[in-house]
């Protein structure tokens, strides 16, 4: 199984950028897929998932109303409206429906947002 993430990359306050997680090696119809993110010298927080059959989508509140999760045969993630505080390493991941951990991660991919 692979998740390879791309797409990050440096912007200013207010752009936009788009996220993509190329997926291969098993069927993911039963699985969420999901976006986390790490800045520097904080924990790995969750951004946002959606199930693969389906499509629904959840949020954390920081995201809410200004990224959107979605997918066709890979899974984005369109940042619009930036902020520095979106500064991070990004990684997307994918789980079983039927489970809480995400067992597959792909290498992360870091975005900056400059003021």
């Amino acid at each position: 199984v692979q998740l390879q993430a791309s797409g990050g990359g440096s912007v200013q306050a207010g752009g936009s950028l788009r996220l993509s997680c190329a997926v291969s090696g098993r069927d993911f119809s039963n699985y969420v897929m999901g976006w986390f993110r790490q800045a520097p010298g904080k924990e790995r927080e969750f951004v946002a998932t959606i199930n693969w059959s389906g499509g629904a989508t959840y949020y954390a509140d920081s995201v809410k109303g200004r990224f959107t999760i979605s997918r066709d045969n890979a899974v984005y993630l369109q940042m619009n409206s930036l902020k520095p505080e979106d500064t991070a390493v990004y990684y997307c991941a994918a789980r079983r429906r039927d489970l809480s951990r995400y067992d597959y991660w792909g290498q992360g991919t870091p975005v900056t947002v400059s003021s």
